[in-house]
């Protein structure tokens, strides 16, 4: 993704503190590059708006689900850009919407030459993507609610909530639902958890959630989806950080390799 202008300024505002302290661990997968990311803006407003200097981030939990649910809907519609009706609509005060700006940002579009009107927009499409995995998240986490599925019980199994993100992912033939349905399952990794502490309750990270999972997304793979949305399955797997799959593959692909009726 280092083609990506946005992808090399997110690389250089997460990994500059952690090449300069040494203190962390390399982030390994996107989840966790955005993770750091939300955090970083988040210490950064606390300092520059509230005077705070913290080791930690001090959440504003109303805020990151407002913008998270901003996100959501916003995704939902297909929508990249916003207006002041969309952020008061997800709980967002217009005039603070600026301390936020590291995340999202305000722009002024001019309308036939009349008049100008005021719109939002993510600084990028992942991060939309990101913030609205963090919203369905902690909504789960927090509320036991599958806002994606408003039908499911409000008491379902860990699994079954992320089986239905994959399958909500496979339905969208745009593809708009791909990054975010990694996101979401990164998320569900306790080593993602941990920095999101004081916007979550409690954790939730069962190795046997995790297994069920990992074994769905591989039974998708089977099934033989439109090549984009296959491709997406890898990439949810290697953010689960499950790397079993494409060693099977690498194997099979070795010469001397079992037959392909043994992967």
């Amino acid at each position: 993704m280092c083609h990506i202008p946005v992808f090399c300024w997110i690389s250089a505002i997460v990994l500059k503190p952690m090449l300069k302290h040494k203190r962390e661990e390399m982030p390994k997968t996107l989840t966790e590059m955005y993770t750091h990311l939300v955090v970083f803006h988040t210490k950064q407003k606390n300092e520059k708006y509230l005077g705070k200097k913290e080791t930690g981030p001090h959440w504003n939990k109303e805020s990151i689900l407002s913008l998270g649910k901003l996100a959501f809907q916003q995704l939902l519609k297909g929508n990249l850009i916003f207006y002041e009706g969309d952020l008061k609509e997800a709980g967002i005060d217009v005039n603070e919407a600026s301390v936020y700006s590291g995340l999202c940002t305000q722009l002024f579009r001019e309308e036939c030459g009349l008049y100008q009107d005021k719109v939002y927009c993510f600084v990028h499409l992942s991060i939309q993507e990101f913030l609205a995995a963090v919203y369905v998240f902690l909504s789960f986490i927090n509320n036991n609610e599958n806002i994606m599925d408003k039908l499911q019980s409000k008491d379902e199994p860990e699994v079954t909530f992320y089986k239905s993100a994959v399958d909500k992912g496979l339905q969208s033939e745009t593809g708009n639902l791909d990054l975010f349905l990694r996101f979401l399952l990164g998320l569900s990794l306790e080593s993602n958890q941990k920095h999101l502490q004081g916007l979550l309750t409690k954790t939730r990270s069962s190795s046997q959630s995790h297994e069920e999972t990992v074994k769905y997304i591989k039974e998708k793979i089977l099934e033989n989806p439109s090549p984009e949305r296959s491709i997406n399955l890898f990439h949810c797997l290697n953010e689960l950080n499950d790397h079993s799959l494409v060693e099977e593959i690498q194997s099979y692909l070795r010469p001397g390799s079992p037959s392909r009726d043994n992967l």
